[in-house]
């Protein structure tokens, strides 16, 4: 995620300041202050008198109502109160009871609000229990516990204290608050669809838990892949198959996808990376798209309400989301495919001070966020706020949120969202406070890079998260870009950010690559061999969510975000980038042929580096989102899998990608577990041998040993002239073509199973038998030795 998906709220920090941006929804759409019980509860009670909130709105943003009501005495509930115990934090069902627990150590005083499903839409509070600061507290732990009817129950928090945003505290007892460790959030049940006029923010409550809540595993266990033998896919639930032509029988759930598993398996798909399932609100940036003629959301995702709940509206409808996203994975492993989540700790939905107080903020907002002196929320995440990662608290929070994933939800691994602000100093910082000791010369200032990060040195050495995908994205937005430098434990993956840019640079034509692109081949050694990792640390991609898609990186030299209504200001202005002569998708055929030509040379580098490849969803049928690189806020068919399209004959790439994940997955020599040496890689130029690393080159050849295929000669010339190579001698074999791709399909990937293999083979002959080839501009090939029949 880069600056620019985050368009929440513009915000001022003494460190980085973010001004291209605007409040989409007044401060009466933002509210939460929805829930005001007028009475206090005794530990055991019926028929509270209630002060409703009624629902402000419009844009004039006129005062919110209240009036008073008496809840019905219909259906009166009666609850045991006893003391509870502070461990866990959340709400825990144990001893025919619920334990609830809330950490707050700057909040003088704690009122667990109990609410029914069907006082929610209505504002109601059901139950509320006030906490006894002398019982039920222990240090700065609120806790309870109660035995009752908790059918059809939510619960929320009201907390108490000083509302002081110059020294950092919004405490504010009329507002009902999230529970951070919440393992489930109800609110609107229909994906970006307001149930009340102008409430872009509709109440939202925890589910109470039952210990009679069980989900039949059906004897799953983790996958355990090595990495370096996955191929990743990076996807979104709801996109997936939202489109009408995905035909599935609930569209754009976790459900939906589980009927697209299939699909994924033959793609050779053996891991899906799922941009944001965590629970948050698409509707924080409605507004009305005059561009498109409809409503702009926050489609992608990365504004994390609770980070303990599946999202609830990626459920088909009424249904668990919790159960469906553990079917999800469990079948999703039943086909030998692994699930890592990409989550976003380094910010939350609440923004800066303008911003809603939803859960973090009313519950301690000096502990969860990076603050200046006076109470400036520093902004390097670029979304309004940063998460306070490295405070004793919060990174034992953001360690039991893992945890919960992998163990109840069993998830594989993580990909950490502007990871870097993991590595960040918290506010206070000190090293006593961190490591229990004080360090000489230690003078850090918030938000100081750190070369041991206690929040990465927890996670790394967990008992239960070491066995996990551990993924960075290693940089934010304010200037920290660490890769290849991220600390890593011997663990950390990383978003290969510079294999992107120099792949696109190579493959485009562009001089002076030559060398940095063989790096690339190799998995990036400059990068991660002297800090001790390996290969299967880099995480290669070309395109991803953010930014252009393959078809679009071959198409269009230009952003063309004109549909996100911010005239074209908006998303990333240096895409290394090349439209092959001609701006748009209405151009020439013999442009289009090298378009195609463009994808297939950079799936195949995908594919060949060394490594962790990467794609997104949609590359490999050539999907196409117009040229616009910043699609954040479309939920539409601008970020709809289009499974008509790709059941078009024009999708023939699919058959070449499904060709070479295959080819990857029987080459043992394409997934090392460390960086190739001279004794099995031998690079080579237009003769054998003698590779050209000049400034002016535009091909890189090198040969392979594989234990399984015996011998891969993999080249790309990405010059605009045609060159006729020389090919290494090998006495008693020779080589035999099975990719090109300047050829048309089926003949770019000459598969055992193409009916005219052998007279494809046999047009090569005379070539091959005085052991040349010839390769057009833009083009990339891989030939395999095999034993010489004549000889």
């Amino acid at each position: 995620m880069e600056l620019l998906h985050c368009p929440t709220i513009s915000s001022y920090s003494p460190k980085f300041i973010h001004n291209s941006v605007t409040l989409l929804v007044n401060q009466s759409q933002c509210s939460t202050n929805w829930l005001k019980p007028s009475i206090n509860s005794s530990k055991k009670r019926s028929s509270p008198v209630l002060v409703i909130n009624a629902a402000g709105g419009g844009d004039g943003g006129v005062e919110t109502a209240t009036e008073t009501v008496e809840k019905p005495t219909a259906k009166p509930r009666a609850f045991e109160v006893f003391d509870g115990y502070p461990l866990p934090f959340g709400a825990t069902a144990r001893d025919g009871g619920v334990n609830f627990s809330i950490v707050s150590g700057n909040a003088t005083s704690a009122t667990l609000c109990l609410i029914s499903r069907n006082d929610l839409p209505e504002k109601r509070v059901t139950e509320q229990i006030f906490l006894d600061p002398l019982t039920n507290r222990t240090g700065d732990v609120w806790h309870v516990f109660l035995k009752g009817d908790f059918q059809d129950m939510l619960y929320g928090y009201k907390l108490d204290g000083k509302f002081s945003p110059e020294e950092g505290h919004y405490f504010d007892s009329s507002k009902i608050l999230l529970d951070p460790y919440a393992k489930g959030v109800i609110s609107r049940e229909e994906f970006g669809v307001l149930e009340r006029e102008d409430e872009c923010w509709s109440p939202m409550a925890g589910l109470v838990p039952s210990d009679v809540d069980q989900f039949d595993w059906e004897g799953d266990l983790p996958l355990k892949f090595s990495q370096r033998d996955l191929i990743i896919y990076e996807m979104h639930v709801r996109g997936f198959t939202k489109h009408e032509s995905s035909r599935v029988d609930s569209p754009g759930t976790y459900l939906g996808v589980i009927e697209k598993l299939d699909y994924l398996k033959e793609l050779g798909i053996n891991c899906i990376e799922l941009m944001p399932c965590n629970e948050f609100n698409e509707l924080e940036y409605y507004s009305y798209n005059s561009f498109l003629g409809d409503y702009k959301v926050n489609f992608w995702g990365y504004s994390t309400v609770n980070f303990f709940s599946p999202m609830k509206r990626y459920s088909s409808a009424g249904a668990d989301a919790i159960k469906e996203f553990k079917t999800l994975v469990r079948e999703a492993h039943k086909r030998g495919i692994e699930v890592i989540m990409d989550v976003v700790f380094n910010h939350t939905a609440e923004g800066n001070e303008n911003g809603p107080i939803i859960s973090f903020r009313g519950v301690d907002n000096s502990v969860f966020y990076m603050l200046a002196p006076k109470g400036e929320f520093y902004n390097y995440s670029g979304c309004g706020n940063t998460f306070n990662c490295n405070h004793p608290l919060v990174r034992q929070f953001i360690l039991d949120c893992l945890r919960y994933w992998v163990t109840e939800i069993h998830v594989d691994g993580f990909r950490f969202d502007l990871a870097s602000i993991l590595t960040r100093s918290s506010s206070l910082w000190d090293a006593s406070n961190a490591y229990g000791k004080l360090v000489e010369g230690d003078n850090m200032t918030t938000g100081t890079p750190l070369s041991t990060p206690p929040l990465i040195d927890l996670i790394s050495n967990d008992p239960v998260l070491r066995g996990t995908k551990l993924i960075a994205e290693a940089w934010d937005c304010g200037g920290l870009y660490q890769v290849g430098n991220f600390p890593h434990w011997g663990l950390w993956s990383e978003w290969n950010g510079k294999y992107r840019d120099i792949v696109r640079q190579f493959i485009k034509g562009t001089n002076g690559f030559s060398g940095a692109f063989a790096e690339c081949l190799c998995g990036s050694p400059n990068l991660y061999q002297e800090g001790g990792r390996k290969p299967w640390n880099s995480i290669n991609f070309v395109c991803a969510h953010d930014g252009f898609t393959l078809a679009d990186l071959v198409t269009y030299n230009n952003k063309n975000n004109l549909a996100n209504g911010e005239d074209n200001k908006d998303g990333e202005n240096h895409n290394n980038s090349w439209n092959c002569g001609q701006e748009g998708e209405f151009a020439s055929i013999s442009v289009k042929k090298l378009r195609t030509r463009q994808m297939r040379n950079f799936f195949l580098c995908l594919m060949v580096s060394q490594g962790v490849p990467m794609f997104y969803m949609g590359d490999e049928y050539g999907h196409t989102k117009g040229g616009n690189n910043n699609t954040y806020c479309h939920d539409n068919y601008i970020n709809y899998f289009r499974w008509d399209k790709k059941e078009e004959s024009s999708s023939d790439f699919l058959r070449f990608c499904c060709l070479m994940t295959k080819f990857r997955h029987e080459c043992e020599s394409l997934g090392l577990n460390d960086f190739p040496t001279a004794e099995r890689l031998q690079w080579h130029g237009h003769a054998p041998g003698v590779p050209d690393w000049s400034e002016m080159s535009r091909f890189v050849a090198f040969t392979l040993t594989d234990s399984i295929k015996g011998e891969l000669y993999v080249a790309f010339n990405a010059s605009h002239l045609p060159v006729t190579i020389t090919l290494p001698e090998r006495p008693g074999y020779r080589w035999e073509p099975l990719v090109d791709t300047a050829k048309p399909a089926p003949f770019d990937f000459i598969s055992s199973d193409l009916p005219e293999r052998e007279i494809a083979i046999k047009q090569y002959s005379h070539f091959l038998d005085a052991k040349l080839y010839p390769m057009l501009s833009y083009s990339s090939i891989i030939l395999l030795l095999s034993p010489d029949s004549t000889v």
